[in-house]
């Protein structure tokens, strides 16, 4: 199979969907499974992981729906309130679904810089497990260096780093987040994601060859084991459309062996989050 790890759905309003500014106007309506099959069918794509636009149980169960009533939704990435002390009793609500695949909680938007430092936080992480769960890092690059920690405190647990780190391609900066991404790469048991890539760079002017730097540093890091392409869709429209974003992957994974380039589109997600046929 080849799998868009990492996407999104959402039915938009203005309270619900405030980080959407005046600059992504595009992003201020319904993006829906049926928009984005379409988009699929292009490309050759046999399937997708839809993940958590907001850090609501309401949302994980609408996602789970989705899931459930299309095919190509093989699994879901959903929120739970980790530093809750139910936490447990949350994750049991959907222990059972085998969509349910893992869990997203949106660091960047947390006031506290030490959040997953934090014994609550790190208490839920620890639950996860107990229910054969994944973790998405959502971060920017400053918080590299405590995602570092967290890994570390918990080697047994399945991480995986989304959008490479969120690096400032658009000025192209490298260090330290090329340090840092080495040091987290060192974690046998983290993976990442190469998506989200285009709203980091110049949204109308950015060009393939921005992103062959930072392409080259994670493949370097991660090897292509622990890599897996994602889109986005719909946040990197506000860049560039769907087939576009994925043949920035795509083309640069062709230098690789066939063996290699199946592994980054679509293996690597399947058995990271456990996805069957």
């Amino acid at each position: 199979m080849k799998i868009d790890a990492h996407h999104h759905f959402w039915v938009y309003n203005e309270k619900e969907y405030g980080w959407i500014n005046e600059n992504m106007s595009k992003l201020k309506h319904d993006f829906l499974p049926e928009d984005l099959m379409v988009l699929l069918e292009a490309i050759h794509f046999d399937g997708t992981v839809a993940v958590q636009a907001r850090q609501s149980l309401e949302e994980t169960r609408w996602l789970l729906e989705l899931a459930e009533n299309h095919d190509f939704i093989k699994g879901v990435v959903g929120w739970v309130d980790l530093c809750a002390p139910d936490i447990t009793e949350q994750l049991k609500q959907f222990a059972d679904n085998p969509y349910f695949k893992g869990v997203r909680h949106i660091i960047h938007d947390e006031a506290d810089d030490q959040f997953m430092l934090r014994e609550d936080f790190q208490r839920g992480i620890g639950k996860l497990s107990e229910f054969g769960l994944t973790y998405d890092l959502l971060l920017f690059p400053k918080y590299l260096p405590n995602a570092l920690r967290l890994v570390e405190a918990f080697p047994n647990q399945p991480f995986v780093l989304d959008h490479i780190g969120k690096p400032d391609i658009k000025n192209k900066e490298m260090s330290p987040w090329q340090e840092d991404i080495a040091k987290l790469a060192g974690c046998q048991n983290v993976f990442v994601k190469v998506s989200g890539m285009v709203t980091e760079a110049d949204w109308m002017n950015c060009r393939k060859e921005d992103f062959k730097p930072y392409l080259d540093i994670v493949f370097k890091a991660f090897g292509p084991e622990r890599i897996m392409i994602g889109s986005d869709w719909p946040v990197c429209t506000v860049s560039k459309g769907y087939e576009s974003v994925m043949e920035i992957v795509i083309d640069y994974v062709k230098q690789f062996a066939p063996d290699s380039e199946h592994l980054i589109l679509g293996e690597n997600c399947a058995k990271f989050y456990s996805i069957k046929e």
